[in-house]
């Protein structure tokens, strides 16, 4: 008989704490994720120094303030569409959606700034 192979369900094994915040991969994912409840984006960039700095600062909150906001991220090279249409000029941006409307936005790895509008909205 067949079997399904093991780590079939990748979902149920996986740690709270090992979440990885979500890599967009197209502009069709990014507008599905952002059209319903509090999701906060970060714009980043492989090549971007700061945005590797906020990274994990970025991944910690998520597990802090799970169930409460998502938290996505964007790729500004990968996902070129999205970066332009929000305007993205500098990275890391971190904007807030609340059902698909863009209600909060900062720019720069400026990490008591992050949480605090990360706290506004959780």
């Amino acid at each position: 008989g067949s079997r399904q192979p093991r780590g079939g369900s990748r979902q149920a094994g996986a740690s709270r704490r090992a979440a990885m915040v979500k890599m967009v991969a197209d502009y069709d994912e990014f507008k599905e994720i952002i059209a319903s409840g509090t999701v906060i984006v970060d714009f980043t960039a492989s090549w971007c120094g700061p945005c590797r700095m906020i990274g994990p600062k970025f991944e910690a909150m998520e597990g802090e303030f799970a169930g409460k906001i998502t938290f996505i991220k964007v790729d500004v090279d990968e996902v070129e569409e999205a970066a332009s249409e929000c305007g993205i000029k500098a990275m890391p941006t971190f904007m807030v959606y609340k059902d698909g409307q863009k209600v909060d936005e900062m720019v720069g790895a400026d990490e008591k700034k992050l949480r605090a509008m990360v706290e506004k909205y959780a």
